[in-house]
């Protein structure tokens, strides 16, 4: 009986996930045309880590594997742009630090950094004035000419996204926001992807762990 009740409880929660590609405000993938229209922001970075030497203990990796980068907090791609809204304006920097893949989802970590001015999270990244969270915030894939949202806790139109929360993020000078947000994965072949955000514009060829 309390098996039963287990395997019933799991499944009840990955239903409510709403992670999985193609499934109703579960944030999956959409089909989009190249252009994604002019960017705001002025310079980017993106960065290859290194790959960790092999030790004599372990094999090495086969020549044709795929190298996926290692991804451990270290700054992988990073851009700087002149930012508005909700009436404020600034200058900000955002560097992200993780895109890993996790079955068949992947995870993006990022941190923004104001610059200058005043940066405006509480509502820069959403969808709308009322979502304080970065749901707008959204990937590209430009070879299979497909966009993927933030995943979504249901199927409603109260669905919440599985991401950050931004009420009341209002940077100043100096100050940094470590934020997160989950997607549908992408196929295994995608090792690169664009990574759109508002304010921002958009980061280009992002590694996937």
């Amino acid at each position: 009986m309390r098996k039963t009740i287990a395997l019933a409880v799991a499944a009840v929660a990955l239903a409510g996930c709403g992670m999985l590609p193609g499934q109703q405000g579960a944030g999956g993938e959409e089909r989009q045309s190249q252009d994604t229209g002019p960017l705001t922001g002025r310079s980017q970075t993106v960065r290859e880590p290194a790959a960790s030497a092999t030790t004599p203990q372990e094999p090495a990796a086969s020549a044709t594997a795929p190298q996926q980068p290692a991804q451990g907090g270290e700054v992988i791609a990073s851009r700087e742009a002149k930012v508005m809204g909700g009436g404020q304006s600034g200058e900000a920097r955002v560097e992200i630090t993780a895109l890993k893949r996790q079955g068949r989802t992947v995870s993006l970590n990022w941190t923004v950094t104001a610059l200058s001015g005043n940066v405006n999270l509480h509502n820069g990244m959403s969808t709308g004035p009322l979502t304080f969270s970065v749901d707008a915030v959204s990937l590209i894939d430009p070879v299979n000419a497909k966009r993927y949202r933030v995943a979504r806790n249901g199927s409603g139109s109260d669905a919440e996204c599985v991401c950050s929360a931004t009420q009341g993020q209002f940077l100043k000078k100096d100050e940094s926001s470590t934020l997160y947000a989950v997607f549908a994965a992408p196929p295994p072949d995608v090792t690169k992807i664009n990574v759109e955000m508002p304010m921002i514009g958009v980061i280009t060829d992002v590694p996937i762990s």
